[in-house]
């Protein structure tokens, strides 16, 4: 038995969310404070799904971090490997409320600043999944801190995870970020990503089939592109291609974080070992109680009494 089943690695992030719907940041007036960063919000509904989370992140010695501490405290995650630092401050992002995908600005500090002692050998023999994102891996030190410890974590037989949440805002260049995820990929992780993904990172239309065969041809064996209201698509090298549609929602309250809620509820379908086809199934339950709720996965309900 191990300790963890989901090594959660990267960036943890105070989102403020704009209290106006459907206006750009230009537009919107106030904000409200929520708990963000992909890998986060995977380690918090994880949590809440059952379990064993553990979150590996960097925070500043402030009023943002301790808010960090106690909400990922209050939800069960394992914080022990979570640094605080003095000489930066905790990360904060500001999104637009939104229910497609949102318009952002970050303002990055002591989120990059993973060190290799925050994840030993110990962690990872104890890990299942251990998870990561495009953004985490866009900005040194936590970029060749999560690459090496990737490699580590495969070696030990972790399965490796991805979401592939590609950004200009955040990366030197389109290239640069190709050349990192394609590093990443020689560990056959698990893929998630989005059309939008899709979009911003080759900069041109590409076919599902041509996202397919480029991340198996790098050595990946499991893609899931998601697709918004147009639902998912799986593919498995060597398997038919699985489609689901969307679940219809009557109202979209926001889709920020909605992805991650998608990848929290197929990992953690994959860790009991459920089938490609309810993997996805459960997903999607997921991300659609998510959009319908603002910032987090609402506290008051049991989540997992909503997905089985």
């Amino acid at each position: 038995m191990k300790n963890i089943d989901i090594l959660c690695v990267g960036e943890v992030l105070i989102d403020f969310i704009g209290h106006q719907s459907e206006v750009l940041i230009n537009e919107t007036r106030d904000y409200h404070r929520y708990l963000g960063g992909s890998p986060t919000n995977v380690a918090l509904n994880s949590a809440r799904l059952g379990l064993k989370a553990a979150m590996v992140a960097t925070v500043g010695k402030d009023g943002f971090g301790e808010y960090v501490f106690n909400r990922l405290f209050e939800a069960g995650v394992n914080t022990n490997h979570i640094k605080i630092i003095k000489h930066k401050p905790s990360s904060v992002i500001f999104v637009s409320r939104s229910k497609t995908t949102p318009d952002f600005i970050p303002y990055r500090e002591a989120d990059a600043e993973i060190l290799e002692d925050q994840i030993t050998t110990d962690v990872l023999k104890q890990t299942t999944i251990f998870h990561t994102t495009c953004f985490a891996l866009s900005k040194d030190p936590a970029q060749a801190t999560i690459l090496k410890k990737a490699e580590e974590g495969f070696q030990l037989g972790c399965k490796l995870s991805i979401d592939v949440n590609y950004s200009g805002k955040i990366w030197n260049s389109r290239e640069e970020a190709l050349r990192i995820i394609t590093l990443y990929c020689k560990f056959n992780p698990l893929i998630k990503i989005s059309q939008d993904d899709i979009n911003r990172l080759f900069d041109k239309s590409l076919t599902h089939d041509e996202i397919f065969d480029f991340f198996h041809d790098l050595g990946v064996d499991i893609v899931c592109l998601t697709l918004g209201p147009k639902g998912v698509k799986l593919s498995q090298k060597d398997h038919k291609i699985i489609e689901l549609p969307a679940i219809k929602i009557e109202k979209v309250m926001d889709a920020t974080g909605a992805g991650d809620a998608f990848w929290s509820g197929f990992l953690f379908a994959y860790i009991n070992k459920k089938s490609m086809k309810n993997c996805l199934e459960i997903a999607l339950k997921l991300a659609a109680l998510k959009l319908q709720n603002v910032g987090r996965l609402p506290d008051n309900i049991n989540i997992l009494s909503k997905l089985l």
